[in-house]
């Protein structure tokens, strides 16, 4: 049949129209199929597919992170293993290092205090002769 024959039957093609915005009788013991259910899940499966797209990204940037830090260390310029380690002795050697420095205040000014004595006793002796 060809085309020309619809468009010259006025009447067929207002039936086809209308037989394309119908639901389809159900024939068997399936759900009924319209255009607005098809626009639904067109819409539902583009909605889902960046929804995908997305996680897809996401995936992709947790993986670079991963393979460029693995790299990182596999080369030597990355922080060495036991950080926590390291981090817990510069707290020490940061305690020591303040403890030894209040130490040292503390000589110093009890040798101030032996120098001005000796000062003081140099000075008596000297004012006896």
């Amino acid at each position: 049949m060809d085309r020309t024959f619809l468009y010259r039957q006025r009447d067929l093609l207002g039936a086809l129209h209308t037989a394309a915005h119908e639901p389809a009788t159900p024939s068997g013991t399936g759900p009924t199929v319209t255009s607005a259910s098809l626009q639904a899940d067109l819409a539902n499966a583009g909605a889902r597919s960046a929804r995908l797209a997305t996680r897809v990204q996401q995936l992709e940037e947790r993986l670079s992170e991963a393979l460029g830090e693995e790299i990182w260390r596999a080369s030597g310029l990355g922080p060495p293993a036991d950080v926590a380690e390291l981090n817990s002795r510069i707290t020490r050697l940061e305690q020591s290092n303040v403890e030894l420095t209040r130490t040292l205040e503390e000589r110093q000014a009890e040798l101030e205090a032996a120098r001005a004595a000796n000062r003081d006793l140099t000075r008596a002796l000297n004012q006896k002769s």
